[in-house]
């Protein structure tokens, strides 16, 4: 971290977008062809700093949505901030930690502070939060195909761009064949599964069944609750379990490790609440001798920025969800893209998130906005 001079924070703006996928998404929660997000952009002393809210419209992956996220923007997180002289970014996670739960809209604004300071200090946000790469390893995302045969080439598709880890999402029912498809045509890839809490002890022998496979680990397979049933899943598996949605707080992950429920944690900013729980939870596994890894919630070019930060922090030592933003969307709200070449994505150089808005795709694409002061 870097020495910040306190800003003043004068005006906040929140948008609501809607950006057309280029494929429909499919999870054990459901099924998506528009990303719809809040964007913030936090002003003040001349500069802008944004955030992107990643909640969604419905309460499937975390409580919160886009419809409980403006009100609590709105009502308790800005006026944290508005009309303030805010010392560091570091001074609203403290402020905010009154709230309860809501992190993803905490992480907004986290993000915007993060972002605004940075910029006024003129150094890239990966160095004010502690990375010390210039370039990432990316791997992808896959949603569930209809047919293992789909799967097979989706994967091959992929695998052609250099993606450096597979990642499927399965469910019950949609497993095991399209494993074995995959594996059989590509003997050699970095192979991970993700489902998202769709499973119960109940089908522990159908997860185990997925050993065969050699996966680099199994990413969330029970009720994001339950950690106690992750650690006792854990001792009947060959394949490492890494925590999603079960991980919330640098607390979450030092009970999870110690239980023995993972072996590898996937970090997201908003659903941890901002950048500086993010750090935690990385000290915290990295001291533990636990790999995490930055995961993506389809986010468009703000919050694919603020990934790439995190991502190259030491402990982020797999492959993350940061892939080619021109594989989710047409074009994106931000330049320079964030493009991977080789499953390699360079870590911007330019202060704060290294990327600037696109006023004119970002007007096209925005639903609403609402401007703030104290």
């Amino acid at each position: 971290m870097i020495d910040n001079r306190p800003m003043r924070v004068e005006c906040a703006v929140l948008r609501q977008v809607e950006m057309p996928l280029k494929f429909r998404f499919r999870t054990s929660f459901g099924e998506t062809g528009v990303k719809k997000f809040l964007l913030l952009e936090l002003r003040g002393e001349g500069l802008s700093g944004w955030g992107e809210c990643v909640a969604e419209e419905g309460p499937f992956y975390s409580p919160e949505t886009l419809s409980t996220a403006m009100p609590i923007l709105s009502a308790y997180l800005l006026p944290l901030v508005l009309g303030k002289t805010v010392a560091s970014p570091a001074a609203f996670d403290e402020a905010a930690r009154r709230v309860r739960g809501n992190r993803m809209a905490k992480a907004a604004v986290e993000c915007a502070l993060q972002d605004m300071f940075a910029r006024a200090a003129g150094v890239p946000l990966g160095r004010t939060l502690g990375g010390t790469r210039e370039k990432i390893e990316v791997g992808v995302s896959l949603g569930i195909s209809p047919t293992a045969k789909d799967t097979v080439e989706n994967v091959r598709k992929h695998v052609a761009q250099g993606y450096r880890r597979i990642k499927l999402k399965i469910e019950p029912g949609r497993d095991a064949d399209r494993l074995a498809a995959v594996r059989e045509a590509f003997p050699d890839i970095t192979l991970t599964v993700d489902a998202n809490a769709a499973y119960t002890l109940a089908d522990a022998d159908t997860l185990r069944s997925l050993d065969a496979f050699r996966l680099d680990y199994m990413e969330q397979p029970l009720h994001h609750e339950d950690i106690v049933a992750h650690a006792e899943l854990a001792k009947t598996l060959k394949t490492p379990i890494c925590l999603d949605e079960s991980i919330r707080s640098a607390a979450d992950a030092s009970a999870a490790i110690a239980l023995g429920a993972c072996k590898v944690i996937n970090i997201k900013i908003g659903r941890v609440g901002g950048h500086a729980e993010a750090v935690r939870i990385h000290d915290a596994a990295r001291a533990a001798g636990v790999p995490v890894w930055c995961g993506g919630m389809l986010e468009a070019g703000i919050g694919r920025a603020h990934n790439v930060a995190i991502a190259s922090l030491p402990g982020f030592s797999k492959p993350g969800d940061t892939s080619s933003s021109s594989r989710y969307f047409e074009e994106d709200i931000v330049e320079p893209a964030l493009e991977a070449k080789d499953g390699i994505m360079p870590v911007p150089t330019g202060p704060g998130t290294g990327v600037a808005i696109r006023p004119d795709v970002l007007g096209r694409v925005t639903t609403s906005i609402q401007e703030l002061r104290a």
